[in-house]
């Protein structure tokens, strides 16, 4: 696993948590919630990028 990956993933989750945040107070729940989605959706799609990668090298390995 990439170090880099976990600092990708936890700079999204500063960045959302801090937007989160902002919108809550400002009173803006929806878009709080609809950020916290995207931020999820965008965290999952890096980590079954990673996945796919972990997987076709497990093929190569083996020969399939």
């Amino acid at each position: 696993m990439d170090v880099e990956l976990i600092f990708k993933i936890a700079a999204i989750g500063i960045i959302v948590a801090v937007l989160c945040q902002v919108l809550i107070r400002s009173g803006r729940e929806e878009q709080a919630m609809l950020t916290t989605l995207a931020g999820l959706i965008v965290v999952l799609t890096l980590i079954v990028t990673q996945i796919s990668a972990l997987f076709n090298t497990i093929k190569q390995l083996f020969g399939f």
